[in-house]
């Protein structure tokens, strides 16, 4: 695949797409690609990992061949991007599963609390490079 870290995300998802432009503003290297569970691509990746495309329960972020999921998932993408946002990661103390309670709340709530979209948004032109893998040598 890439070395890159790769973040994988529900494309439909309003927060989720929030959430890829937040890190495109505040990452500290451009270095995450960005891949929307609906894309074939995406579809691989997260049955690889055990996700459902069809109603994907978390995002996937995988960073040094290893894919994190739910509130790992948003530690390890925390320590991409620059201060304040990298402090992020001082919540690992936390015990696992209550950070995963609070993210299964917002996770499973998302679609009513922020709403979603019939298709996935699309990238502006300056960023849209990283939305698509590499191809594989």
């Amino acid at each position: 695949m890439t070395d890159a870290p790769v973040l994988l995300y529900d494309g439909v998802c309003i927060l989720c797409s929030r959430g890829v432009r937040f890190v495109l503003r505040h990452e500290r290297e451009q270095a995450i690609r960005f891949v929307a569970v609906q894309s074939e691509a995406g579809r691989a990746l997260v049955l690889a990992h055990g996700v459902s495309p069809e109603a994907p329960d978390t995002f996937l972020f995988i960073d040094a061949g290893t894919a994190h999921r739910r509130s790992d998932a948003v530690l390890a993408l925390a320590g991409h991007l620059k201060p304040p946002y990298a402090w992020l990661g001082a919540f690992r103390v936390l015990p696992s599963g209550l950070r995963d309670w609070l993210y299964d709340r917002i996770a499973v709530n998302r679609y009513r609390l922020f709403g979603r979209r019939e298709t996935c948004a699309m990238p502006d032109p300056a960023s849209r490079h990283r939305f698509t893998l590499p191809a594989q040598s």
